[in-house]
């Protein structure tokens, strides 16, 4: 980005389509790239998988300063994968752990009832802790010893008076039993694990048909994004070189472009405030000598008049 974000995508979509039909709502086979907006700061990997968008379990963090930096996705075929931000590691492991493709191997038997004397209270009242005698016999409330009926109460005409009510230092509360460790208690309870019917196992996760084409889905609410240098290989050291020559080549130039530039304008900013400032006390200076001005000349038309 050229200018600081605040809510954007720069990611890719890669597939097979023809490109004069591409839109938002096209098929894709994978969503990559960085997504920005409020606290939202993530790199979408995402899957298409049997015509579902399969979005990952845990999100990949994302830059989000106004330098050039190179995403990279690698897909390999024993179903792992490995994200990149400017040539490091920052995610890997297996799709399917990261990716719900796949029904789980084992679910809870469905058939399978909790039984009507299951103890599933680990804690449970103490049957020797007895309610204090007069426990509840204490009020919340009750009148204040320190205050007295004003002077000017007039009983006929104020009605009788009676002392404001205050928390009562005594009161204890509901009175509840201590809880203690249930004897009975047999833990949380759960079905058994059986073989799910659904789970069909597939070793081809990270395979498809084609990939042809790159769409751009843009949706940002500042100008800027600059999408360079987009290769698809199932080459890694050739995309390893190729990252050595364009992005890692330029990186450390355009730091330096950039701290310049910002650098400089630092220096017109204090310029421009320091010149504000300057001519904010000259007018000062300029409405005061005005005023002590008016002010002589209020003074000598006084003393005429005085005369």
């Amino acid at each position: 980005m050229s200018k600081s974000i605040d809510c954007g995508g720069a990611y890719l979509k890669l597939g097979a389509y023809e490109p004069e039909k591409f839109e938002g709502a096209s098929e894709y086979n994978i969503m990559f790239g960085p997504d920005i907006c409020g606290t939202t700061k993530k790199t979408h990997v995402i899957f298409n998988y049997k015509g579902k968008n399969l979005d990952k379990k845990k999100e990949v963090r994302a830059e989000s300063d106004t330098l050039s930096h190179l995403y990279t996705l690698i897909v390999k075929p024993d179903n792992t994968y490995e994200v990149q931000i400017d040539m490091s590691k920052v995610d890997s492991g297996s799709l399917n752990d990261g990716w719900d493709f796949l029904e789980p191997k084992q679910i809870r038997d469905p058939e399978e009832k909790k039984p009507s004397d299951w103890v599933d209270n680990a804690e449970m009242d103490d049957p020797e802790d007895k309610k204090p005698e007069g426990h509840d016999d204490i009020p919340a409330k009750v009148a204040d010893p320190k205050a007295s009926k004003p002077d000017d109460w007039d009983d006929e005409s104020d009605g009788a008076w009676e002392a404001p009510q205050i928390d009562n230092p005594e009161y204890k509360g509901a009175w509840k039993a201590k809880r203690i460790k249930n004897p009975d208690y047999k833990g949380v309870w759960e079905a058994k694990l059986i073989d799910n019917p659904k789970y069909v196992a597939d070793d081809n996760l990270y395979k498809y048909a084609a990939f042809s084409t790159v769409g751009i889905d843009i949706w940002q609410v500042k100008s800027g994004t600059i999408f360079d240098n987009i290769l698809i290989t199932d080459d890694v050291d050739y995309a390893t070189a190729h990252a050595e020559k364009t992005w890692k080549a330029q990186k450390d130039g355009e730091k330096a472009m950039k701290e310049k530039a910002d650098e400089e304008k630092r220096k017109k900013d204090e310029e421009e405030r320091a010149k504000k400032e300057e001519e904010r006390k000259k007018k000062d200076e300029e409405d005061k000598a005005k005023k002590d001005e008016e002010k002589k000349d209020e003074e000598k038309k006084e003393e005429k008049k005085e005369l």
